[in-house]
């Protein structure tokens, strides 16, 4: 885990650079440009240099990332790996947008219940796989042992049991029913019985539930293209061909179309080679 500072700083660096990507500028200067505003108390002015070096070799962040797994943890990674990805669909705005709130959500001091449940359904928003996403999400220092071992049972059984009923089982409301749980509890009585309540449902309506009911983060969703911007110059092109037709319609009307115009005048034609 980073100190609080070094969130508030990783939050600040993933924005600016999503909002400034649209801009006019290389990624290598918007890293120097983003490198002077950040505190030099913090480590990240230092990982952001070693970015700008791997970014150079490489073209991308991911490998660089994965170099200091004390700095960046294995999720933060995975999501910049499969958003630099030739043939992937996951864009990179996305993945900073992600990676945004999740640093502010830590800054913020949330839970790990909160942060495990945020990842997951960054997931499966953008269906990154849940094999090794969820082994990305293990790596994470937030977890404990009896967190990486039920990610494990997660990650093998999603799927084939109901994630609605892996999070009841494992919550305070099913310890109070049974009594006595072999495994530890994970999740709240909260959690679980909005659990319970969507068992068989679509995942996306628990996520909703649990942000609505316990402030939890909410995933940034692909925002859907801005068609306006296109919309004039298609109705420019189209009425351009609807003026041709119509000229040519008079035209024929008026006794013919004159097709000599098509014709390219022997007179304008180049000059042949050698004469």
């Amino acid at each position: 885990m980073l100190p609080r500072e070094e969130y508030i700083e990783q939050a600040y660096f993933f924005r600016t650079l999503r909002e400034r990507m649209q801009q006019a500028f290389s990624t290598q200067e918007l890293l120097r440009m983003v490198r002077q505003e950040l505190l030099s108390t913090t480590q990240l002015p230092l990982a952001v240099d070693f970015l700008g070096d791997e970014l150079r070799h490489t073209g991308g962040f991911a490998t660089a990332m994965a170099r200091i797994p004390h700095y960046f943890s294995p999720f933060q990674t995975f999501l910049v790996a499969e958003a630099e990805r030739d043939t992937g669909r996951f864009d990179f705005r996305i993945a900073l947008e992600i990676l945004e709130r999740e640093a502010e959500y830590r800054a913020a001091g949330g839970s790990v219940q909160g942060i495990f449940l945020y990842q997951f359904e960054a997931l499966c928003r953008n269906r990154l796989g849940y094999d090794r996403g969820i082994e990305a999400m293990a790596g994470d220092a937030i977890y404990d042992a009896a967190w990486r071992e039920w990610l494990d049972t997660v990650r093998r059984q999603i799927g084939l049991v109901d994630f609605c009923d892996m999070i009841y089982v494992r919550s305070e409301l099913y310890r109070q029913a049974r009594g006595e749980t072999e495994k530890p509890v994970l999740f709240g009585e909260k959690e679980g019985r909005i659990a319970l309540a969507n068992r068989r449902k679509d995942p996306l309506y628990l996520f909703a539930a649990l942000q609505r009911h316990l402030n939890y983060p909410t995933v940034p969703r692909p925002k859907p293209e801005d068609l306006q911007k296109n919309l004039l110059p298609a109705l420019q092109r189209r009425v351009d061909r609807l003026e041709s037709r119509i000229r040519l319609l008079e035209e024929e009307m008026r006794g013919g179309i004159n097709l000599q115009r098509y014709y390219v005048n022997p007179k304008d034609e180049p000059p042949k080679s050698g004469s």
